[in-house]
């Protein structure tokens, strides 16, 4: 039995995560549970799960959610602070970072220096500061499984693998709701548009990146560190259909892919249970259902947000830290309406050429570079948007 704290929880991955413990209940149990502001989906799943402690992240819902929970013997703490110490609980196996963003750097770091296995859902940690991430990993005797279906992809590739150096490894991506679409097409599109992707359910966040091609350059920084690569070693190929969901090339010219059906739960899975492969019911994946495969090469003049996030990557020190800062504002901006789908590039843009670039950043350094970055963000935000 492996017992498993969920960083959060009421999110698209976290609630996923939950389905595949209720699902194979004879080999997980939920030690923690954690959310930022939804109270009261909280209380449920703490209800059924029956955790040792939650951590809401809201302090003004602490007395709230505490009234219903303290009761039946569950610990209910708040704040960031909170967040970062209950990691470090003993009893607890693996911790999924499945927050948004930013957030999950502290508590992700606070658990590997607990020595916590990782199940990393939370790609901004890597892009942000993926070196200091993987060696305190590496330091600790931690392992940080994928949890993105992508990087889960390449991991499972990788099985049997670990003594043949990669050549290359191939990223794909669905091109989202706007593949094919110009530039013009594009500065009309609207919220509701893009939060319709084609193949995957995902978080309002993610979804957003995804349509911009933002989350793929998010990803090639990630795999960067976490399959210890060079930029050059990076391949993005467009594949529509999203059944392959990533490849790896052996110095022998040989390739695997890994497929399946888009469905978050398999890497999720996968990630939690590692090395074992858990029977499951879900549905299987029909060659006859899938007449064809196609493949294209990325569009980096339309969807310039993923050619930003490859120069960052390729520069290296700070500028995935500004880049991931400049776009959290940036998609937050435009899902709140205040901003279109182009002018979020704009924005990065201007964000990575305004903010000192730093060539080997320390945490201290990274947290400077991120507080900066939302505010040169910000403050270019026009005063008739504000």
């Amino acid at each position: 039995m492996k017992k498993v704290a969920i960083l959060g929880s009421t999110g698209s991955i976290g609630t996923q995560a939950l389905q595949v413990v209720r699902e194979q209940s004879d080999h997980f149990q939920v030690e923690v549970l954690t959310c930022g502001a939804n109270s009261d989906l909280l209380i449920e799943q703490a209800l059924e799960f029956k955790p040792n402690a939650v951590v809401i992240g809201d302090p003004a819902k602490l007395e709230s959610v505490k009234e219903i929970l303290f009761p039946q013997g569950i610990k209910v703490f708040a704040g960031a602070e909170a967040l970062e110490q209950v990691v470090q609980m003993e009893g607890i196996d693996l911790v999924l970072t499945a927050l948004v963003g930013y957030a999950g750097l502290r508590p992700t770091l606070a658990a590997i220096e607990a020595g916590k296995h990782i199940a990393l859902a939370n790609k901004e940690t890597l892009v942000v500061a993926g070196e200091l991430v993987t060696k305190a990993a590496r330091d600790k005797g931690v392992n940080i499984y994928p949890v993105d279906s992508e990087h889960s992809a390449i991991f499972q590739c990788l099985a049997g693998e670990w003594h043949n150096p990669i050549e290359k490894i191939i990223l794909t991506a669905s091109g989202g709701p706007f593949r094919g679409k110009n530039r013009e097409e594009l500065a009309a599109v609207t919220k509701a548009q893009a939060l319709k992707h084609p193949n995957w359910d995902m978080g309002a966040k993610i979804t957003i990146d995804s349509a911009s091609l933002m989350n793929k350059g998010l990803e090639a920084i990630e795999a960067k560190w976490l399959f210890n690569l060079q930029a050059d070693q990076i391949g993005i190929i467009v594949h529509p259909q999203s059944i392959i969901h990533s490849m790896v090339q052996f110095r022998d010219g040989s390739m695997k892919a890994q497929m399946g059906l888009p469905d978050m739960k398999l890497p999720i899975q996968y990630a939690l249970a590692f090395p074992d492969r858990l029977p499951t019911d879900w549905p299987r994946f029909d060659f006859a259902n899938h007449a064809a495969f196609t493949f294209e090469q990325p569009d980096l003049t339309t969807f310039s947000n993923l050619a930003l996030a490859l120069k960052a990557m390729e520069r290296g020190g700070n500028a995935p830290c500004v880049l991931n800062a400049a776009n959290e504002v940036a998609v937050q901006l435009f899902l709140d309406e205040r901003i279109g789908f182009l002018e979020m590039s704009d924005l990065i843009a201007h964000t990575l050429e305004a903010v000192a670039f730093v060539p080997h950043p320390v945490l201290t350094d990274l947290e400077a570079s991120d507080a900066e970055s939302r505010r040169v963000a910000r403050e270019r935000i026009p005063a008739w948007r504000s």
